[in-house]
């Protein structure tokens, strides 16, 4: 099989709006045909992504910069964490949620300008895969190549599960540093950028912990703070939308009293147009015979 064509077909139809994927998937299927049978089945097996799957694609394809500056952030804190820099680890925290913010709502705007929006539920599977990048050289990777068919998260420092997370993970570019791991293991855990030339004490790794922990803390009241935020807005808009649905109800009422009652008078108009009709008739055929009752007294008195 061809998989150089393959992996074009596949970042073409990763590139897509989220709803066009599956036609356009059976429409490549078929245009390969003539390569034999192996490509359209592989064209067919490409999995749909899920949608903050999709949404961070959609970054990849139309805003590579802000995966880049995340990409180069992600290197500064393995950087921090292998050399037990508690200082820097907490500034680096802080920027992290800032780019992550920025990504997320930059992802938001794309996916809409591609047709559909994303919810708040979505958008925090977003800021997930984009944090899981950080963490790990091998998400990073993942989430750049534009070939993500599952959100990504990361439950400890430096791991990621990335199996099943992409649709081609022998087209997705091998990260620069760091150690690799077997292709059919493509976990990569984070590395040290550069060696320390003495083992660290047993003070310096608890200091190191406590950063990383007050950092991790300092992360979470941001975004819970951030989802309060966002709870806040969702109220306001559920109260502003439920208030004009009432309203609108009671116009809707008010009109189909309205209609019922020019209904109502519109028949009763109807009937006295008829009964007029009739009466109009009735005294037209009344001038008729007066009319000709006097041309014919007139007849005879001549």
């Amino acid at each position: 099989m061809d998989d150089k064509a393959l992996a074009a077909i596949a970042f073409e139809l990763y590139a897509l709006p989220f709803e066009e994927f599956v036609a356009a998937r059976t429409a490549a299927a078929k245009a390969s045909a003539g390569s034999g049978k192996e490509l359209p089945a592989a064209v067919k097996a490409l999995p749909k992504p899920s949608v903050a799957a999709w949404a961070v694609n959609m970054l990849a394809s139309h805003e590579p910069g802000v995966l880049a500056q995340l990409a180069e952030l992600g290197q500064r804190m393995r950087g921090a964490q292998a050399s037990l820099d508690a200082a820097a680890l907490r500034e680096l925290s802080r920027e992290r949620r800032t780019l992550l913010g920025i990504a997320v709502a930059t992802a938001g705007a794309v996916a809409e300008r591609q047709g559909r929006t994303i919810s708040a539920t979505i958008a925090a599977d977003v800021g997930r895969t984009l944090q899981a990048m950080t963490a790990d050289e091998g998400a990073t990777a993942a989430v750049q190549s534009g070939l993500l068919v599952q959100a990504l998260s990361a439950d400890g420092v430096d791991t990621v599960e990335l199996d099943g997370a992409v649709a081609l993970p022998g087209a997705v570019p091998a990260p620069e540093r760091g150690a690799r791991r077997p292709a059919d293991q493509p976990r990569l855990k984070a590395v040290r950028e550069t060696p320390r030339p003495v083992s660290p004490s047993a003070l310096e790794k608890a200091s190191a912990a406590l950063a990383e922990a007050q950092a991790a803390e300092d992360e979470s009241a941001g975004l819970a703070a951030d989802r309060r935020r966002q709870l806040a807005d969702t109220e306001a808009e559920v109260s502003d939308l439920t208030r004009e649905t009432h309203e609108l109800r009671d116009k809707l009422r008010a009109a189909e009293e309205q209609l019922d009652s020019a209904r109502k008078s519109l028949g009763t108009a109807a009937a006295e147009a008829r009964q007029a009709a009739r009466a109009a008739d009735k005294a037209k055929r009344s001038a008729m015979l007066a009319q000709e009752r006097v041309l014919r007294l007139g007849n005879t008195r001549d």
